[in-house]
């Protein structure tokens, strides 16, 4: 039995083992806007809003097996009825610090496209909810996203963009 055990030990320590960890959740810049206040809240007149959503990611290495995950939300509630005049602007650029050990470095694109976001999403859309609503507007709850499916559509239209380009080398 105790032969057992050590050998297991051994295989442990032999084989390395995945490491996928959020380390630390951090707001790396914010803003709110909201240019017609206190008149918005104020007035009798009809609005008719629409939000403009921008959402960019990026991340970088820190440090050995730590990596850093950042999601840049814009939105911008403007007034459709009133010449598009902004009701409020929210901008907040929200970062996670991820230890991710023992992953083949085929894989580390994905991880770093689809699981960290998708791990810090929540978080993110709860910090642009609670900014919106103390902002004195219903709180702006963004819907959820698929990021395995924009990660890819970014490497389709990757494929696709060096395929057009080596037929233009042909040509």
């Amino acid at each position: 039995m105790a032969e057992q055990n050590e050998q297991n030990q051994t295989q442990d320590q032999a084989a390395p083992q995945a490491v996928f960890r959020m380390q630390k959740m951090y707001v790396k810049d914010m803003s709110f806007e909201s240019p017609r206040a206190p008149q918005v809240f104020q007035s009798t007149q009809k609005h008719d809003p629409t939000i403009e959503l921008d959402l960019k990611m990026k991340n970088s290495v820190v440090e050995q097996d730590n990596y850093e995950v950042s999601l840049s939300i814009s939105a911008k509630m403007v007034d459709k009825a009133n010449d598009k005049a902004v009701l409020f602007a929210v901008e907040v650029e929200h970062a996670a610090v991820f230890l991710i050990r023992g992953i083949p470095q085929e894989h580390m694109e994905r991880v770093l496209s689809v699981d960290c976001p998708f791990m810090l999403f929540p978080y993110t859309r709860q910090i642009v909810s609670q900014i919106t609503m103390d902002g004195g507007f219903m709180p702006l709850i963004l819907d959820p996203i698929n990021f395995a499916a924009m990660f890819e559509s970014m490497k389709q239209k990757q494929k696709e963009d060096a395929e057009k380009k080596q037929q233009e080398k042909k040509a």
